[in-house]
């Protein structure tokens, strides 16, 4: 057991640094993920594929409310269109927290909203995971997700 420790002490101290030097990057990369998510939703709410197609991955998968997978470019902005023809409404994604899993990667939890014509607001969750490729952060997944009652 001795012997393990100098090993784990070095493996500490050496994430501890990383920790500290990736720190002072974290406040410049939340506000460009806050940024993606705005294009995102910007671009669901003015159904504009192009911009669509520069912020998501050729390989992005989504899992959306009603349980269907859409994997692939193509997949996703079809189905993105599809749902915001067959669900007008103002979309609103509010994001409550970023987790940071390296410098090039993160999770996104945000509060989604979408308010009907008929004035009734439908309350989900959404998930994103974002990676960051050639200096620019781009959506790899979503997961839509209706909340428990009472949440």
């Amino acid at each position: 057991m001795k012997n393990f420790l100098p090993a784990i002490l070095l493996l500490v101290s050496s994430m501890a640094g990383k920790g500290q030097i990736y720190s002072g990057l974290k406040e410049e990369q939340h506000k460009s993920i806050i940024a993606l998510i705005d294009r995102y939703s910007l671009a669901r709410e003015k159904r504009d594929t192009v911009l669509l197609k520069s912020i998501l991955t050729p390989d992005i998968d989504q899992l959306v409310s009603t349980g269907e997978w859409r994997e692939g470019l193509q997949a996703a902005v079809e189905g993105m269109q599809r749902s915001s023809a067959n669900s007008p409404g103002t979309r609103t994604l509010s994001v409550s927290k970023i987790q940071f899993l390296n410098p090039s990667s993160a999770i996104v939890d945000c509060r989604y909203e979408i308010q009907n014509a008929s004035g009734s607001v439908r309350k989900m969750w959404s998930t994103f995971i974002v990676i960051k490729i050639k200096k620019q952060w781009k959506i790899r997944s979503i997961r839509n997700m209706l909340p428990a009652p009472g949440n």
